[in-house]
């Protein structure tokens, strides 16, 4: 009979092995369960069993990867790799987790809710207005979806001519919270920022909107430096993302009709402000043309009336000009002496008829 010998390894070569052997038939598994005996050490390193009615699985993760907040008794999925420690315990190593289930999404939501909101993210103070009519915007969403062509399509249609820049990123699975951050942090490093950042997606079950509770996405939309419009779900889906974005619009298509106005609208706007300020502006000039008129004809009464005592002015001028006059005063029996007034003194005397010429027999004052 052949003799065959069994492998021999010490005990960090065999878990050597075995790890490789993992990482080799499983680098990236997802596995489901319950949340039992979760602890987070020294504010850094997350604790937990994974467990369901069959048996328990060791978890362990660092704080800065706990994105959406769990608690013992949540139902959640975990991607992990699993792995031998050098203590001889099988435990996964968990790289990301959502939550599973409306029961517990539910809870991780209202969770990291009351967390952010106590920390004012949520706060209307620091809620920006966005611009009445931008020139230039940037979408993120997925290029694939209907929201994103809806809103394409509204905004074609509602104004046209904007500049929009699209970043193209998943809206829904692991991936989309980093992917989403990602294209934020880049339209808000742009040397020319837009004036509105869009982010948008259609709806969805409350799994496939999950992405939009992650706990960093939702602090880097509350931080962007370009003001933050977010339109995700239907009109009765409530996100994080949506709470801290500086305005919230029920849908993607909201979205659009938010960002800009109604074209067609604004001209029948127009055109019915002019047609009601029209009577209103022709009485106005009708009545500044009445009022200029009469305050014209009381200018010219006025003057009427300066003329009128002027002319009487000249005429009394002219009658006491006329008393004065010396052939006036001739008439009326005076005359008019010329000469020296003294005694043996020839003179002259003019009368109204006649000019008389005589000597000065005597000459007494008064």
């Amino acid at each position: 009979m052949e003799n065959t010998r069994n492998p021999l390894f010490t005990v960090s070569d065999f878990i050597a092995l075995t790890n490789q052997t993992l990482e080799y038939a499983y680098p990236s598994v997802e596995v489901e369960g319950e949340v039992a005996s979760f602890k987070i050490n020294q504010d850094k390193y997350v604790f937990f069993d994974l467990k369901d009615g069959g048996g328990s699985i060791g978890c362990f993760m660092t704080v800065w990867q706990l994105r959406q907040p769990i608690e013992d008794g949540m139902k959640i999925i975990v991607t992990a790799t699993p792995k031998l420690t050098q203590w001889g315990k099988f435990s996964l190593t968990v790289r990301a987790l959502r939550p599973s289930g409306e029961g517990s999404l539910k809870k991780s939501f209202e969770l990291l809710k009351a967390k952010l909101d106590k920390e004012g993210l949520f706060s209307a103070e620091r809620k920006r207005a966005l611009p009445a009519l931008p020139q230039h915007i940037a979408v993120i969403s997925s290029t694939q979806a209907a929201g994103y062509a809806d809103f394409i399509k509204i905004i074609n249609d509602r104004w046209g001519g904007l500049k929009v820049d699209v970043a193209h990123v998943q809206v829904q699975g692991t991936d989309a919270p980093d992917q989403i951050i990602r294209a934020l942090k880049y339209f808000n490093e742009q040397e020319t920022l837009p004036e509105v950042i869009v982010v948008i997606r259609g709806g969805g079950s409350a799994d496939d909107l999950s992405a939009f509770n992650d706990e960093l996405l939702v602090r880097e939309i509350a931080t962007s430096r370009v003001p933050t419009l977010v339109g995700v779900g239907h009109e009765t889906d409530e996100s994080l993302a949506d709470l801290a974005a500086d305005v919230r619009a029920a849908t993607p298509s909201n979205a659009a009709q938010i960002i800009v106005p109604d074209r067609q609208e604004i001209i029948r706007s127009m055109r019915y402000r002019v047609q009601s300020v029209l009577p209103r502006t022709t009485q106005a000039i009708e009545s500044k043309r009445v009022e200029l008129g009469e305050t014209l004809q009381r200018a010219l009464d006025a003057v009427e009336r300066q003329v009128l005592r002027a002319d009487e002015q000249v005429v009394r001028l002219r009658q006491v000009l006329t008393q004065l006059d010396p052939h006036v005063i001739l008439k009326r029996g005076y005359g008019l002496i010329r000469g020296e007034q003294k005694v043996g003194s020839h003179i002259e005397i003019e009368t109204y008829r006649a000019i008389i010429r005589a000597k000065v027999e005597g000459y007494d004052k008064k």
